[in-house]
């Protein structure tokens, strides 16, 4: 079977350092919505996601940002550009400011092990979730070994998402380039079916 092939630096990731206090928690809708109000082609663009940006855990409302916090939008290399032009842009979340600081790029690396905080799922049900994952992994030519984690619901404006979190590893260079660029399942724009690399199993 051919697959499709992942030209190098074709997509990267586009790191901003952020300035804010608080986020809510589940925050994909409204960083969705302050996204494209300040750039709309980010809903026009194939393969664009945008990833969760991380908060302290715990129960409270609105969250605390992590002090490590970034804002990580995946583009194409010629979004990429413009996106790296515009530093100091600030953004309106549910009441709360972020304000972004100058951006730079980040290559997809090859990574053996990869981490998906979210990828979206038909139902509650973990057996039929990894029945479909090992359908769209084996359509991009993808293979490993995979763990499933934490069950979540996620609030989008059409209603609730089930998510779960997911961890591949022992993954092939050219296999772990393909999964970070076509991610798996929809919802990218909101954070869903986009992979990281990571070191351990630990955090599923």
């Amino acid at each position: 079977m051919n697959h499709l092939a992942v030209e190098e630096g074709a997509v990267a990731d586009v790191v901003f350092p952020i300035e804010g206090r608080f986020l809510p928690r589940d925050h994909a809708q409204p960083l969705y919505d302050a996204l494209c109000r300040q750039w709309p082609q980010l809903a026009k663009e194939e393969q664009v996601g945008i990833h969760a940006i991380k908060l302290v855990s715990g129960g409270g409302e609105p969250a605390m940002l992590s002090r490590r916090a970034k804002l990580l939008l995946r583009a194409p290399r010629a979004l990429a550009s413009q996106l790296l032009a515009c530093p100091g842009v600030s953004l309106q979340i549910d009441g709360q400011t972020l304000q972004l600081g100058q951006p730079h790029a980040r290559d997809l690396q090859p990574h053996t092990t990869l981490y998906a905080y979210h990828v979206a799922a038909a139902s509650a049900d973990e057996t039929a979730f990894m029945t479909d994952v090992a359908g769209e992994l084996a359509a991009l030519g993808v293979g490993g070994e995979r763990v499933c984690g934490k069950r979540q619901q996620m609030r989008l404006g059409s209603g609730a998402v089930t998510t779960f979190s997911l961890m591949l590893h022992a993954l092939a260079p050219d296999q772990s380039l393909r999964l970070q660029y076509h991610g798996i399942g929809p919802h990218r724009l909101f954070g869903c079916g986009l992979f990281i690399p990571h070191k351990s199993a630990a955090a599923v």
